[in-house]
């Protein structure tokens, strides 16, 4: 089973639930001075613990250890391949425009970038594309793989994780998306390296979290 750390954050989000639940979002982002959106994730992961749970209208209360140990093996078997979203990505090859046309098209937060075969090789977000429409390149000519990050400075997700985990990453690691890979299994030069298979993002675990609370 998973064992579920909590940051020092979600630590105090307990802390205020339990002292005083039942307790909306907007009233426990405002005792933190943060934006609610900004909790979102942090509320999900402690539904996903056990420690708290919601009801539509009333907030969130303190539950505690009690069903803390059913609820925990619950999420342990929630896994990301069953949740996961459709990839979005681009050719290494793709322009800095047409990449910032498709992100825009897709409204979304990021892009992994991907070589021939689905294999990753790097992401961009609309910071990485803002700082470069911002300077003095020519964003026509020249490629995505200039201005993305590069592997293997990428956090990735697998098909296998459990969702809580993958969770975790997207907070600790304050992005908006993971990608999910396997090994490639075609024989030739990418053997083995990381195909893209699907994505992971803050979306999904807003759907989760209406799971949980709607005992789905």
């Amino acid at each position: 089973m998973t064992i579920i750390q909590l940051t020092a954050r979600q630590i105090e989000i307990t802390r205020i639930v339990k002292e005083n639940g039942p307790i909306t979002g907007e009233d426990i982002a405002q005792q933190l001075n943060l934006s609610r959106s900004a909790l979102r994730a942090d509320l999900t992961i402690l539904v996903m613990a056990g420690l708290i749970d919601a009801k539509p209208r009333v907030g969130y209360y303190y539950v505690g250890d009690n069903s803390r140990n059913l609820l925990a093996q619950k999420v342990s078997n929630m896994k990301v391949s069953d949740y996961k979203s459709v990839p979005i990505v681009v050719k290494e090859e793709a322009s800095v425009y047409d990449t910032i046309v498709r992100l825009f098209i897709e409204d979304v937060g990021s892009l992994f970038i991907v070589s021939d075969g689905g294999i990753l090789q790097g992401a961009v977000s609309r910071k990485d594309l803002l700082k470069v429409t911002l300077g003095q390149g020519d964003i026509h000519n020249m490629p995505v793989n200039v201005v993305m990050t590069r592997m293997p400075n990428i956090i990735m997700t697998t098909l296998e994780e459990s969702v809580y985990d993958a969770a975790k990453k997207i907070i600790e690691h304050q992005v908006d998306a993971l990608p999910v890979v396997r090994p490639c299994e075609v024989e030739g030069p990418n053997y083995g390296k990381p195909e893209v298979v699907g994505r992971f993002t803050k979306t999904n675990i807003t759907r989760i979290f209406l799971e949980l609370v709607e005992g789905v």
